[in-house]
């Protein structure tokens, strides 16, 4: 009776809600339930709503002949996402036995990388002919209305497919019903090439504030059209990727990953950050002597270098987030770099008064005060500047730039913060060597 309820409640839910539940429960009681609501028609769209690879990971347990019926009711786009999340051979064997139509969408569909816009579209575009009145086509569009994923505009293509503008459906709606098409038709539409970037794919809709873009190859022929809710997908993504590229976390790894998954995956980033450390504590170790003859350097290590790293992931956080929304063209780094290098020497200054005058005050040392001074101001311009350099580096080298920027930038500003302070002590305190 509990299990009737169960289904019965959850077939009056969201989707995205259906999806939920599926992926809180064993994989047992998972496929369970998803037999139950294939046996209702319900599977193909919670499996849509969840990631890939659980969707991938939920169709390959279930009966092969179910799992073929619930990849041709889901929409194409999301099919394809959890094909390709599939083993070969699995993925082989339920293209050769769903339709042949399907079958053929699919696989073209599987022939565009994952993160492009081929990658991202839906074939599922409506094109509508010039001459057609507006009542023709709100007649048409009503029809279509259950084979097609999500309808925000529709298309004019010439008779070889090539796209020749857009229709709001605001407009036709609104139009007198004898009102041709070719009246209503916005010759300036933006489309996507079928290779873009789904980064960039992410940002022309973030610029021009659309639900839907068509999508188009060399020749402007219309291939599909990718709507708002796989671009919040995009979007999110990324804004993951680079959380965990900047700390060194794997890309894969989840609040529920096994433990020794997570360790294997973990471990490499933390023997370098532990190789960066030592690298930064044998300057400490060279100036052994200095530190022995003069013990209140020590004091001010950590004050210098911390806050080196602090302004330096100041620096990065706004370059990377500059990067990623294009704010940043090739060729304009040096604007940056010239204005961090200013605020680094203003941060600098208004730090190292600060910081000097505590060392001049303390131990009533002038030379003091002005050794970890400089120091601090040193260290500030450092951190504008690598902060500046390490990202638009990486992306110079075809690297994500939030790949680990907080270890390569704390690397440099220890150890340079830390030697600055030494070398300074050496050259303007007298006796110490």
């Amino acid at each position: 009776m509990e299990k009737k309820v169960l289904l019965r409640d959850l077939l009056l839910k969201h989707p995205a809600d259906v999806a939920e539940v599926l992926s809180q429960l064993s994989d047992e009681k998972a496929t369970e339930l998803l037999h139950r609501l294939f046996l209702r028609q319900a599977a193909a769209e919670p499996l849509g709503e969840m990631e890939p690879e659980d969707s991938a990971e939920l169709l390959s347990e279930i009966d092969r002949d179910e799992a073929i019926k619930i990849l041709s009711r889901m929409d194409p786009d999301d099919a394809v996402d959890v094909l390709d999340e599939l083993p070969d051979d699995v993925q082989e064997e339920l293209l050769s036995r769903l339709g042949k139509e399907d079958a053929q969408v699919l696989s073209n569909l599987l022939t565009y990388p994952p993160d492009t816009a081929g990658g991202l579209m839906s074939p599922e575009v409506v094109a509508l002919p010039l001459d057609m009145t507006a009542q023709e086509a709100i007649d048409f569009l009503r029809k279509k209305v259950e084979e097609v994923e999500t309808i925000y505009y529709a298309y004019a293509v010439d008779e070889e497919g090539h796209l020749q503008g857009v229709f709001s459906l605001r407009d036709m709606a609104l139009a007198q019903p004898n009102t041709r098409l070719f009246n209503l038709l916005k010759k300036d539409a933006i489309s996507v090439p079928v290779d873009a970037d789904a980064e960039d794919v992410a940002h022309l809709f973030d610029k021009y504030n659309y639900y839907a873009l068509p999508v188009v190859d060399k020749d402007q022929k219309l291939l599909g059209v990718i709507t708002i809710d796989d671009v919040i997908d995009v979007m999110r993504e990324e804004a993951t990727e680079d959380i965990y590229l900047s700390q060194g976390v794997p890309l894969e790894e989840r609040v529920d990953t096994p433990w020794y998954e997570s360790i294997k995956s973990r471990m490499p980033w933390l023997y370098f950050n532990l190789f960066t450390a030592f690298l930064a504590a044998s300057v400490v170790g060279a100036f052994e002597s200095t530190i022995a003859k003069f013990a209140v350097l020590a004091f001010f290590m950590p004050i210098i270098a911390g806050q080196g790293g602090n302004a330096g992931m100041q620096t990065v956080t706004i370059v990377t987030r500059g990067i990623a929304l294009g704010e940043v063209p090739k060729g304009e780094g040096w604007h940056i770099l010239r204005k961090e290098l200013l605020l680094g020497l203003l941060n600098g200054l208004a730090m190292g008064i600060v910081v000097g005058a505590v060392g001049f005050i303390w131990k009533r040392t002038i030379s003091l005060g002005l050794v970890v001074f400089l120091a601090m101001m040193f260290n500030m311009i450092t951190a504008g500047i690598v902060g500046t350099i390490i990202p638009l580096g990486l992306r110079a080298i075809r690297q994500d730039p939030a790949l680990a920027s907080s270890i390569f930038l704390t690397t440099f500003t220890d150890t340079l913060g830390f030697a600055f302070l030494f070398l300074l002590a050496r050259i303007l305190i007298p006796g110490v060597r």
